[in-house]
């Protein structure tokens, strides 16, 4: 047996306790990590608290987390390149959605979907960075690619991808707009490579923003948030500007005018990092890694957890950290 936090598929965090669970076995194609450190995501929470963007019914009990380093310990059939003893991070899968995730000691996922740790990084660093990473570049590079130097916002620059999305866009040469309500948050993120950095709730931000500019628009905005900020983003775009939704913090948006978006030709689309293929989900892992290697940036924590303490690590996450926030598994 082995420890696991298991939840019994009633809407609340509460609702997931650590129980004793069978150890997992390699189905053909798969391994079995134990695991070293994983990572929360505002994911994990939705799905607990059943208000996950779309339908996700996995068998229960079930065990969340998707992000999570570890090393391997057992080996399916048919699984080449990787043996017993090999530290692994996971990449985009079904784990901790369709099938048992990262916060208990070991997991069993397919070997597609693995990746060596990137050299110097810890396995605290290698642990938060593949969602994260993903979704940012994805959102980055979802429409046509972007021209050097563009302007590229960021609502809830401070969590876990909106960071991934500033060191990305810095990385890549663009102008980086930033979004946070907390000053000392914005200081961090402008030595992770924004210009700019705006207060959401000052109603003066889109004025500052414009002057800063000498009037020009935004050329691309990732949002994390929604609700009532959308339609401020929406009026900060340029000509031919395109939205890339990633995340729902703040909500549904109330009463949004659809019409706000003709006279400037705006686009919006919705980033889903669900729908890649372990193979789509590799060659953006590795596209990603080439921009971010030739750049300082690091994957950014904001605190670190024991395993027995997950229901605090959440309690953080919905606080707004600044990064990622993580809970050590096995040491």
């Amino acid at each position: 047996m082995m420890k696991a936090w298991l939840w019994d598929g009633s809407a609340g965090i509460e609702h997931v306790k650590l129980s004793d669970a069978p150890v997992p076995e390699p189905q053909a194609g798969e391994v079995v990590l134990q695991v070293s450190h994983a990572a929360l995501n505002p994911a994990d929470l939705y799905l607990a608290e059943k208000r996950y963007p779309y339908p996700v019914h996995p068998p229960l009990p079930h065990v969340l987390g998707r992000d999570g380093v570890g090393t391997i310990i057992k080996v399916g059939d048919g699984v080449e390149d990787v043996v017993i003893g090999d530290r692994r991070i996971i990449l985009r899968s079904d784990s901790g959605v369709f099938r048992w995730g990262t916060f208990a000691e070991q997991l069993s996922v397919p070997a597609e979907c693995l990746a060596e740790i990137p050299e110097g990084w810890s396995d605290e660093e290698a642990s938060c960075a593949s969602l994260v990473y993903s979704a940012g570049y994805r959102a980055l590079t979802m429409w046509e690619p972007l021209k050097p130097q563009s302007v590229v916002l960021v609502t809830g620059a401070s969590g876990g991808v909106g960071v991934a999305t500033v060191q990305l866009a810095a990385a890549m040469g663009h102008t980086v707009v930033a979004l946070s309500r907390n000053k000392e948050k914005q200081k961090r993120l402008r030595s992770l490579g924004a210009a700019l950095t705006f207060n959401p709730e000052d109603p003066r931000w889109q004025e500052e923003l414009r002057d800063s500019l000498k009037s020009r628009g935004v050329d691309l905005a990732v949002d994390n948030i929604g609700g009532k900020l959308f339609p401020d983003v929406v009026a900060a775009m340029g000509e031919h500007g395109r939205i890339s939704l990633v995340g729902e913090l703040a909500g549904p948006v109330p009463n949004f005018d659809t019409g706000t978006l003709f006279s400037r030709r705006l686009r919006i689309g919705a980033m889903a990092l669900g729908y890649l293929s372990p193979l789509e989900t590799r060659k953006t892992w590795d596209e990603l890694l080439k921009v971010i290697t030739d750049s300082d940036a690091r994957p950014q924590i904001d605190k670190v957890f024991m395993f027995e303490e997950l229901h605090q690590a959440f309690e953080r996450l919905t606080k707004g950290p600044m990064g990622k926030v993580l809970i050590r598994v096995k040491p």
